[in-house]
């Protein structure tokens, strides 16, 4: 059967996260329905994050089977076809090899939070990220930011229920923008790593909030991550900020 990797573009907000659940709405459901209207005895799909509730998606990246030789671009205007009207999209389809898993053959994955300070309730963005109502220290941010860089033992960034074998993980990148808006201020975190553990990106944002709004010293990260104790860990910020914007792989199935 041809492989197809598959880009996709979502709003998180109607959804109980990536994975299919019973019960409850998903992404991948919706994806798999659009797929069984092309072909009904298409198997499941397998993607290379599972984003929790209410997370958004522009560049997630999942893998199917199917029984038919389609043109890449025909199968994702058929596929976005079907997906009318949920917020789930596929930018992208490409044709690739039997061995090549979303999940197992990615190398890296690129997140980006929103944080958005100002006094004014949210209009535009309600619902595309998270709001505070002070601007923030970012300098400070960054400072604590910088001893989260390289491999360590995450126990502290790292959700209870995460069912990841190993806390140890390396993050290759933070980077924190800072942008005036006409209302308030926008703070950009993208963060990269081969992998995640868990809410480590949002454990790990809420922390740094912290920092930023001078309830914590930059240093204090650094005892925080030291003490692998998931009670030394800042607040955990909501889920409406955090976007999968990327995955990597040893070659772009979509160049």
């Amino acid at each position: 059967m041809p492989r197809y990797a598959l880009k996709i573009d979502y709003h998180g907000g109607a959804y109980a996260g990536w994975q299919r659940q019973a019960g409850q709405p998903s992404v991948q459901e919706a994806v798999e329905n659009a797929l069984s209207a092309l072909e009904p005895d298409a198997p499941g799909i397998a993607a290379a994050g599972r984003t929790d509730a209410g997370v958004h998606a522009t560049g997630q990246v999942a893998h199917c089977d199917l029984a038919r030789d389609w043109d890449p671009f025909r199968l994702s205007e058929a596929l976005n076809w079907h997906l009318k009207p949920a917020a789930v999209a596929i930018v992208a389809a490409a044709r690739v090899a039997d061995d090549f898993h979303a999940r197992f053959s990615a190398v890296e994955r690129r997140y980006l939070f929103r944080l958005i300070a100002r006094r004014a309730p949210l209009t535009h963005d309600k619902g595309l990220a998270w709001q505070v109502l002070n601007p923030l220290d970012a300098e400070a941010m960054r400072e604590g930011a910088a001893h989260l860089i390289g491999r360590h033992d995450f126990t502290t960034f790292r959700a209870a229920m995460c069912q990841a074998a190993s806390p140890v993980k390396t993050l290759d990148e933070i980077t924190i923008e800072e942008r005036a808006l006409a209302a308030g201020v926008e703070y950009r975190f993208h963060l990269r790593a081969r992998s995640f553990l868990h809410n480590q990106v949002r454990s790990i944002v809420g922390t740094l909030e912290r920092v930023g709004a001078g309830a914590w010293a930059p240093e204090r990260v650094k005892d925080a991550l030291k003490a692998r104790d998931r009670a030394a860990c800042g607040p955990v910020c909501p889920p409406q900020g955090l976007y999968l914007t990327g995955v990597g792989y040893p070659q772009d199935p979509f160049a």
